[in-house]
């Protein structure tokens, strides 16, 4: 089955620990197996204090990006052991229209 969106998930240490499919063909350039990777080897200075900050706070960083044509919604969260620790962080990415409308309710 494929994903419409790229999911890669990291433990405490910034390790990856999970990449869909989608993940996989999306950084396939950097490896064919980037499991145990650390997320620090591959981002750079100011994106490295981004993950420090919610690996050590908690939170969400949500944006877009544009690259190579084509326009991305990127969602980094932290998620949580079963007592309430920080485990890591998840990212899912995906592609969304340039001219996506915006709703208020």
């Amino acid at each position: 089955m494929n994903s419409i969106a790229a999911i890669t998930v990291c433990n405490e240490k910034a390790e990856i620990i999970y990449m869909n499919q989608k993940a996989q063909s999306v950084f396939a350039k950097y490896g064919d197996d980037l499991k145990g990777q650390s997320l620090f080897d591959c981002h750079n200075a100011h994106s490295a204090s981004i993950i420090r900050k919610l690996l050590t706070e908690g939170g969400s960083n949500v944006y877009t990006i544009e690259k190579n044509g084509i326009r991305k919604l990127i969602h980094q969260s932290a998620w949580y052991t079963e007592t309430g620790c920080i485990g890591g962080l998840t990212e899912i990415s995906m592609e969304i229209p340039f001219d996506m409308p915006h709703f208020i309710r």
